[in-house]
């Protein structure tokens, strides 16, 4: 495979890729390395990736595994949970803030959440992979997949109910 076809097939997903890693690890630099990383070993593996079914999916677990591997070393001691992907463009000042509190309080609450339910909330809801792209990338059956989503969500809705109508929880 030349270097302009892994171009054609990797670019329309490197984004996918990164967002993944920021949601697993602490900070947009990590995040970056992440990326490179996994970019690097597929075009190390890029006479094989014709072969693959969905050059995504299998990206997208080598994302996630790299991401849990570094959060599983020694060097990541310190590494959390960061991200936010809420803009809003034509609210009031008043509706922007709680917009950006809301989506703080969204972040806070994610990173409370098992590890499996927090990548199926990331996967499903932020970047709108179908149940079985998830399932795959997870090695979770479909069933499973949609279990830990429907937890997730409402562990969040509950905790974001809680917040507004209590105050900081």
């Amino acid at each position: 495979m030349q270097q302009t076809e892994f171009l054609n097939i990797v670019m329309p997903f490197k984004d996918k890729l990164f967002r993944l890693a920021k949601r697993l690890l602490v900070s947009r630099e990590e995040a970056e390395d992440a990326t490179q990383e996994i970019l690097l070993k597929l075009w190390s593996k890029n006479k094989k990736m014709e072969g693959y079914d969905n050059v995504e999916a299998f990206a997208m677990t080598m994302t996630k595994n790299f991401c849990l591997d570094r959060l599983k070393s020694r060097q990541a001691g310190n590494l959390k949970l960061v991200h936010s992907n809420y803009t809003d463009n034509d609210s009031s000042l008043d509706k922007k803030l709680e917009a950006t509190d809301s989506a703080s309080w969204v972040q806070k609450i994610m990173e409370e959440l098992p590890e499996q339910q927090k990548m199926v909330l990331q996967l499903r809801d932020v970047e709108q992979y179908e149940y079985d792209e998830i399932s795959e990338m997870l090695e979770m059956k479909p069933t499973a997949v949609r279990v830990a989503l429907s937890r997730a969500r409402k562990t969040v809705r509950e905790q974001l109910i809680k917040k507004h109508n209590y105050g900081i929880g």
